[in-house]
């Protein structure tokens, strides 16, 4: 087994505790299945939300799927002034067989940030 890291992200639609939650979820969801995650070998889960979205913590939404054990970590993203509003992306550094590939997920309005991974997802 070896260290790996990802990226993943997704759109909110709204400021709200809720839909923060909805949308960490299921980002969570996708990349725990794309990856075949388990949370007993993720290490740590590095959470940034735009500045328009404080109603919730996402990191509430990764615990709720059994992410119990892990350092979780939520941060603000640094406000440039082009940037898409509403995202929270996610940085996960876990323990995989050797050979593995990560694979990044990005959602909803946030797919638009890696366009580069649009045909394979």
């Amino acid at each position: 087994m070896r260290l790996f890291a990802l990226r993943g992200a997704v759109s909110a639609e709204r400021n709200d505790a809720s839909e923060i939650l909805d949308a960490t979820t299921k980002l969570m969801q996708e990349i725990v299945q794309r990856n075949a995650l388990v949370p007993e070998n993720v290490v740590s889960c590095i959470f940034t939300a735009t500045n328009d979205l404080n109603a919730e913590f996402p990191a509430v939404a990764a615990r709720a799927l059994g992410f119990q054990g892990v350092a979780l970590l939520c941060a603000r993203e640094i406000a440039v002034p082009r940037a898409l509003p509403r995202v929270i992306r996610v940085l996960i550094h876990y323990y995989a067989e050797e050979g593995h590939e990560s694979q990044h997920v990005y959602l909803g309005d946030a797919s638009a940030l890696r366009e580069d991974l649009q045909a394979a997802q």
